[in-house]
C-alpha cells in the first residue's frame, strides 16, 4: 500500500496506533504465540504512518498534546 491515505481515515489510524503497544512491550511471556503477528501488525502501522508523511514517534503528541510534555531540545 503506497497511496495516501483520506485525512478522516489517516486521523482514525493515528488515533488506533496510539493505544497500540509499543514494540518493546511485545514479548511471548506477555503475547503468547502471537507475539510475532502482533509485531508485525504494529509494523504495518508504523509503515502505512509514514507512507502518508507521519512520524509515527510524534503521533501521541498530535492526538494528544495535553498530555505531552514540551520538548527540552
Amino acid at each position: 500500500m503506497s497511496e495516501k491515505m483520506n485525512p478522516s481515515a489517516l486521523n482514525a489510524l493515528k488515533i488506533a496506533f496510539t493505544y497500540m503497544p509499543k514494540s518493546i512491550e511485545v514479548t511471548k511471556y506477555e503475547y503468547g504465540d502471537d507475539y510475532q503477528k502482533i509485531l508485525d501488525h504494529i509494523e504495518t502501522v508504523r509503515e502505512t504512518l509514514l507512507i502518508n508523511d507521519v512520524d509515527p514517534e510524534e503521533v501521541y503528541g498530535d492526538i494528544n498534546p495535553e498530555n505531552t510534555p514540551n520538548s527540552s531540545y
